[in-house]
């Protein structure tokens, strides 16, 4: 029993002891290691007065001043008067005064404050630094030079083991090349790096970027952006959940719900994953990708998998490639491929293209849609080769085919075909009771001109007397019905602006079935 009790309390004293010693080592005097006059006063109880070349040294750290009060008891230094603060041998702060705490190892200082360590350097008006956390901390303006950047903020949080910089309220970073606003970030003086929170702006070499949370990485020149960020070129916008920008290339990337603005030609670009080259001034865009361009009060929709946008200002070429569909309230299109030149206002469809306008489906070989680019509305089209427009009526199908077809437009509205070389044509005639009279079928090897009247056939014209005849609407022969090439593709037509993201594709239907077929589509 006795010696259990003597064991507990030599254990007790050993533990005592290195608590003792723990204590004392984390906490070792300050020490006076020159100065050219050293005294007491009785107006400064408990300090040690110190004058002329004060060198005084704690756990590492050495305080150089013209001036100090040194408390040995409470490990309170207060120096002044060109006063160096040194931290091993890559960290020194120059101030006018500092007021040192021995205890907690934090250093306060005022007056013309400069800090360097390797990589950069820090002024401010007055200066924390807490070497216990090695973290200086300023909240009255300060700024920040390293060999790229010089960066200013009201208030600033620097950690010296990782070398970052907390910037907070008013941030600007600026270099040879750029310039950055923020209200926060950190900044990494290792790297370059900088992490950026709530809305910031980057602006150099004509252009800016915008974005509430992102990566700027001001060495490589490449940036990262996260959310609502947006690139602004001089004539473009580029939008999107995520942005990939490098200055170097001037390349873009974006990603997910992606809006460029064209202001110069007044149409925007959307898509799901887009490329941007400014050197070349191109746009590559894909994932639900669509083109839209104002054209006078209404605006065309072009759609396709993948869109290319090149050339200059008022010089720009559309390219869409794969299940191209086009949209405007007044005109709806398909094909495989198109191209548009902004500068002559030429829109090419090709491959087993299709345009529905004012009633009538007008298919071809290629199709060309000429818009007038000073008034932004639509001017003419051209068929060159296998034309064939089709109108629908309660009785039947009006058709008209030829080798080539052209026609024009009037305020948006298609007014007239000229169909050119063996043409055919098949005619609906109603009177003005809009009651079935004819039904006539003629054949010219020159010219048919046709024009519309409310989305109906008004007048034919023939160049060369033509052959054929028109039949009393119970005379006309069933077989008769449909001109050779007749395909009806109304289930195509993209209605409405969410239609021209579906994806269908055209079933040729060989022309013994098509009699069939015809047949049963007058019945439904």
């Amino acid at each position: 029993m006795c010696q259990n009790i003597f064991n507990l309390k030599k254990a007790l004293f050993i533990s005592f002891l290195l608590i003792s010693c723990i204590g004392f080592s984390q906490n070792k005097k300050i020490k006076i290691l020159r100065a050219d006059n050293t005294y007491t006063d009785p107006q400064f109880p408990g300090a040690t007065i110190s004058l002329g070349n004060v060198f005084v040294e704690h756990e590492g750290a050495t305080i150089r001043c013209d001036k100090a009060y040194i408390y040995g008891d409470t490990k309170v230094i207060k120096a002044m008067g060109n006063v160096v603060v040194n931290q091993g041998d890559t960290i020194f702060q120059y101030s006018k005064y500092t007021d040192y705490n021995g205890v907690n190892k934090i250093a306060t200082s005022w007056g013309n404050v400069l800090l360097k360590d390797e990589l950069m350097t820090l002024e401010t008006d007055t200066l924390r630094f807490d070497r216990e956390n090695q973290q200086l901390f300023y909240k009255s303006g300060g700024t920040i030079k390293d060999t790229t950047n010089v960066l200013k903020s009201k208030i600033g949080n620097y950690y010296l083991q990782t070398n970052k910089f907390q910037a907070v309220t008013n941030v600007e970073v600026t270099n040879k090349d750029s310039k950055l606003v923020s209200n926060h970030l950190d900044y990494y003086t290792s790297t370059g790096i900088a992490d950026l929170f709530g809305p910031s702006t980057i602006t150099g070499d004509g252009n800016s970027m915008y974005t509430e949370n992102g990566q700027h990485n001001t060495k490589t020149k490449i940036s990262k952006f996260l959310k609502n960020s947006k690139i602004y070129y001089s004539d473009r916008t580029i939008e999107g959940d995520s942005l990939y920008h490098n200055q170097n290339k001037d390349f873009a990337s974006a990603t997910g719900h992606i809006k460029v603005i064209d202001t110069t030609n007044n149409s925007i670009i959307k898509g799901n994953y887009a490329e941007f080259f400014k050197e070349k001034d191109s746009v590559f865009i894909t994932g639900k990708a669509v083109v839209i361009s104002k054209m006078e009060k209404d605006s065309i929709y072009i759609h396709g998998d993948i869109l290319m946008v090149t050339g200059k200002v008022d010089e720009r070429l559309v390219r869409a490639y794969k299940h191209v569909k086009i949209f405007k309230s007044d005109l709806q299109g398909k094909c495989d491929s198109l191209s548009t030149d902004e500068k002559s206002g030429i829109t090419k469809l090709f491959t087993n293209p299709v345009i529905w306008a004012e009633g009538n489906q007008i298919t071809g070989d290629t199709i060309h849609l000429i818009s007038n680019s000073k008034t932004e509305q639509l001017d003419s089209l051209k068929i060159l080769s296998n034309a064939f427009m089709i109108q629908k009526d309660s009785s039947g199908y009006s058709q008209m085919k030829g080798k080539k077809m052209y026609g024009k437009f009037e305020n948006n509205k298609l007014n007239s075909l000229n169909n050119i070389g063996n043409s055919e044509v098949l005619f609906y005639g109603r009177d003005e009771t809009k009651k079935l009279v004819g039904i006539t079928k003629m054949r010219s090897s020159k010219n048919i001109f046709i024009t519309f009247k409310e989305k109906e056939i008004n007048t034919i014209e023939f160049i060369t007397k033509p052959e054929g005849n028109t039949y009393p609407p119970s005379k006309f022969p069933e077989d008769e019905k449909i001109l050779e090439g007749f395909i009806w593709r109304e289930d195509e037509r993209p209605l409405t602006i969410d239609a021209i993201f579906i994806h269908d594709e055209i079933k040729p239907i060989e022309t013994d079935a098509k009699k069939k077929v015809f047949n049963e589509r007058l019945k439904d």
